[in-house]
């Protein structure tokens, strides 16, 4: 399932206020600058750092 990429340009991370990037295969919003993904669940995303997953460092686009 994708993503409605109009929803995706307004979304940012609750902890840092950045723009986040869509990863389809894990259904996760990821935030490179917090190193959280939040899931996307039906379609939903889950905008709670308590719902998000740590990132390690070669998960994020400054370890790549």
């Amino acid at each position: 399932m994708s993503l409605d990429p109009a929803l995706l340009s307004k979304l940012v991370c609750p902890v840092t206020r950045t723009p986040l990037r869509y990863d389809e295969e894990r259904q996760e919003l990821v935030s490179d600058a917090a190193a959280l993904a939040y899931p996307v669940r039906d379609g939903v995303p889950v905008m709670l750092v308590d719902q998000a997953r740590r990132l390690g460092a070669e998960e994020t686009e400054h370890g790549r």
